[in-house]
């Protein structure tokens, strides 16, 4: 049990942290940071059980939009919830750049509770496949969200970027999905998607440490 533990947290750290040292201006106190992941995490208990009730109820039918609905959306709206009342208006939220530690932190917590639970129901042998892909994809998700929610609090029009913060990984998760989902070919295509993900994940990084070098003042219109 302690390697499955192991197994299922280090990724989701790992990639935490890698984020977290790319804040080279003001770096956010490791606690807000860690209660953010924390909640993060404990947001896959309600989603799984709102997931069961759909599927028990059969709220929606069954089909890729089922899929779409209550997992892509789903998740991704209740971490742009959680992200939006517990980091965005905090103090320590400061310059752009801070959005996306705290988006990743909030989409880690999730993924890595989520790839626990996994490797306990399905054995260790799954560990670095969900490394690669469940886990780094929502770190990815995680690090999109966080760089509209900066703009959304620093650049104006704000409500821009911040409808953007879920539309854009709303919708790059549920090509993840409807990839993953497929009998046939899915590894064919997953590869390249997960390519564009990272390249698109590290210049939305870059971006937004360029964004975090420049004067509140001119982000800002005043």
């Amino acid at each position: 049990m302690l390697a499955i533990f192991s197994a299922g947290i280090a990724p989701g750290l790992a990639l935490l942290s890698y984020f977290y040292l790319k804040d080279q201006y003001d770096s956010e106190p490791i606690s807000l940071v860690m209660r953010s992941f924390i909640t993060g995490a404990l947001l896959v208990f309600p989603i799984m059980f709102i997931q069961y009730v759909f599927q028990a109820e059969n709220v929606i039918p069954e089909g890729i939009w089922s899929a779409l609905l209550t997992t892509s959306l789903l998740e991704e709206f209740f971490k742009w919830f959680i992200l939006f009342y517990t980091a965005v208006k905090h103090a320590d939220f400061d310059e752009p750049y801070d959005g996306i530690v705290y988006g990743v932190a909030v989409s880690l917590g999730f993924a890595t509770m989520e790839n626990i639970l996994y490797l306990v129901a399905n054995g260790l042998e799954y560990a670095i496949g969900r490394a690669l892909l469940p886990v780094s994809s929502h770190a990815l998700f995680g690090v999109i969200m966080g760089y509209y929610f900066g703009k959304g609090k620093f650049i104006v029009p704000r409500g821009k970027w911040l409808v953007y913060s879920l539309l854009v990984p709303f919708l790059l998760h549920a090509v993840y999905d409807y990839i993953v989902s497929l009998e046939k070919n899915w590894l064919i295509l997953i590869t390249p998607f997960m390519f564009y993900l990272w390249w698109l994940g590290l210049r939305k990084v870059k971006s937004a440490r360029e964004l975090s070098n420049e004067p509140i003042q001119k982000m800002t219109g005043t």
